[in-house]
């Protein structure tokens, strides 16, 4: 097994775990973005959240350049006080890039979501990020 000398430069068997490698970061910018929308239903009865969903399912799925689509409901038994609760179904998706996700803002099928669904929203919260 190897010893430490604190005049040595060579690394030994015991200090090579001591010193591991530098972390690296990517130094390329992030290319996806993910497009997270929450939404406060004037009517948050069960039946109104499944509605919301399948409007979600049937209007925001299978858009060129989607690399995930997932939709659901608040999780009820998640109170942490860190817990946002204030909204009754969340839409997460993910787009290869920038060009994809403004195509979809005005995709027919996107606009139809909003006019078929925006009598049913109390308050709409959107949060966009780069990955």
């Amino acid at each position: 097994m190897g010893s430490y000398s604190p005049f040595s430069r060579e690394p030994t068997a015991s200090t090579e775990t001591l010193n591991p490698s530098p972390v690296t970061h990517n130094p390329e910018p992030p290319t996806m973005l993910v497009h997270n929308v929450y939404f406060s239903l004037l009517d948050d009865s069960p039946a109104a959240r499944q509605k919301m969903l399948d409007a979600c399912r049937k209007y925001l799925t299978d858009h060129p350049g989607t690399v995930l689509f997932a939709c659901g409901t608040l999780t009820p038994d998640l109170t942490r006080p860190v817990n946002d609760r204030e909204w009754d179904v969340g839409l997460h998706v993910v787009f290869a890039d920038r060009a994809a996700h403004d195509a979809y803002q005005t995709h027919p099928r996107h606009v139809r979501f909003i006019e078929e669904n925006r009598a049913s929203w109390k308050k709409v919260r959107v949060f966009d990020s780069d990955v």
